[in-house]
Parts: C-alpha cells; structure tokens; sequence
C-alpha cells in the first residue's frame, strides 16, 4: 500500500485549459475523481495504486498485465490524474516512463494535491501529443498509451494514419500500442480508427463491452497494436473474466468490424463523436 503524503483538497481549480474538478471518492477513503468539464476524466486511490475504477481503465490495466514480464519503458499521450503511470510503477517495479501532457497547470495541480512526485522514474513534458511524438527516440519504449482527450472528445488529430506512423517509430520491435478512443451508435469512428491502426500495425484487437460493441450506448473502446501477435486467448480469457466482461474482437470478426471503413489521415474533415448529454448524468 502506498503511503499517502498529505489530504487533498476538493473543490474546483483553474488549469491552462479551463477548470478542473477534485472530488472525494464517499465509498473509499483514499479514492478521488478528477473531472473535466463535468466529465469524470481520472479517478486514483492515493493508497492503493493498483486499484483501477474506470471500467475501461480496468481494460487497458488488463492489456499491460499479459505484456512480457518485468520493467516496461512506456510513453503515455495524456495524463490525467496519471492512473495508468501509478499503476504501471506500481506493477511494473523499475519502469521508465515519460508523460505527453499538453496542460501545465493539470499537471502542477496534480503534483500538489494527487502525490505524483511519489511515482518514480516519471517524466513530464509538457506538449501536444503530436509534438511531443516527434521528440521520442525511434525503437525506445515498450508500450504507447494514447488516452488523449478534450473533455469527452479525442482529439481527432491523434487517431490519424500519419500521427501512428510515428507511435510505430517509437515502439521496440516487439511494442504495443495501446488506445483509448470513445463512440457510440454505428461506431464509425471507432470502425474508421482500428482500420487505421490496421494500417501501421500488422496485429491488432479490440476490447469493449457487448452493449458499445453493438452500439447500443456510447462508450470505451480499448485498441491494441503491435508488430507482433499479441495474447489473443489470454485477453479473452481476462476481459470476460474481469469485472467489466468485455469482448475481445480480433481475426475474422476484426475485419468484420471494420467492414471496408477507410484509415483517417491528416486534414480529413473527421468529426470525433461527442457523448450524449445523459452519459454523465446531465
């Protein structure tokens, strides 16, 4: 168990980009949720890092548990509240982590009130995330995860076929990607990014939930890429064998899925879905 330096404050601060929320977790005593825009964007337990909430974070936790054992050397494109680098730090003894964070003041507050100084071997950089692709060593880390997002919105920006041409730069031969993207009904976008990832990465899968799947609600989608083949039966295994009883699409039903949708590129009119007002309780 971690231990806890100082008690947060809740309330509502300022950050470069707008207000953010801190907000008690009632059910556990070290829990807090980081909000954006009215949106529950982060969620940490200040005392148990291993603890993931979110049950599409609980999927991407899933995806880093069947990566090869040890040290991971992972590069993280959004922040947050730092969730996934807690975690990876706490499972992952060792690892070497930079973040890609564009807002400055996200990351000073969660400094000051989320204990971040306690992770260790981290780095920040505050920059786009397509800037601060650019910035990374070719073949230098093990693991990318892209959860980038504006509010409820990823920025379409990051789910282009050019900007995972330079995710592939960095990963090691053996490397995942690692994606967090949101759709709901027809799941067009969702379709039009896995043929994207498609394009730069020779195996890839899908985890989601059978109600996003056949988008009957708007949700998480988790994607995986690599150049190399991935733990298919385990992470089926996992995800319906998890709290969040995900699918794992993969193979014939992946291609399927897709069914003919075309890659997005750099300058395409594409629209990233927005969330129903009632998602979040609105």
């Amino acid at each position: 168990m971690a231990k806890v330096v100082k008690e947060p404050l809740p309330g509502r601060y300022p950050v470069s980009y707008g207000e953010v929320e801190l907000l008690r977790d009632l059910d556990r005593p070290y829990g807090w949720v980081l909000c954006s825009g009215g949106v529950p964007q982060s969620y940490v337990d200040l005392a148990d890092p291993t603890y993931l909430d979110f049950e599409y974070v609980q999927l991407m936790g899933t995806v880093i548990d069947v990566l090869p054992g040890g040290p991971l050397d992972v590069v993280h494109v959004g922040g947050g509240a730092f969730t996934l680098p807690r975690y990876v730090a706490a499972t992952r003894p060792g690892s070497r982590q930079i973040v890609i964070e564009p807002d400055e003041g996200l990351v000073q507050l969660v400094r000051e009130q989320l204990g971040l100084r306690s992770v260790p071997r981290l780095k920040v950089r505050i920059t786009d995330g397509r800037r601060g692709a650019t910035g990374i060593e070719d073949a230098s880390a093990d693991l990318v995860v892209l959860d980038a997002f504006t509010g409820a919105i990823m920025p379409v920006e990051l789910a282009t076929t050019e900007y995972l041409a330079d995710i592939a730069r960095i990963l090691r031969p053996g490397g995942t990607l690692l994606v967090n993207a949101a759709d709901g009904k027809g799941l067009m976008f969702a379709r039009r990014l896995v043929a994207t990832l498609r394009r730069a990465f020779r195996h890839v899968l899908l985890l989601a939930e059978p109600g996003v799947l056949r988008g009957r609600r708007f949700g998480n989608l988790i994607l995986v890429g690599s150049a190399r083949e991935l733990p298919v039966d385990r992470l089926v295994r996992s995800a319906a064998g998890g709290l969040t009883q995900a699918r794992c699409v993969h193979g014939e039903a992946l291609v399927n899925f897709v069914a003919g949708a075309a890659p997005i590129r750099d300058g395409e009119p594409v629209v990233a879905p927005v969330p129903p007002p009632d998602v979040f309780g609105h």
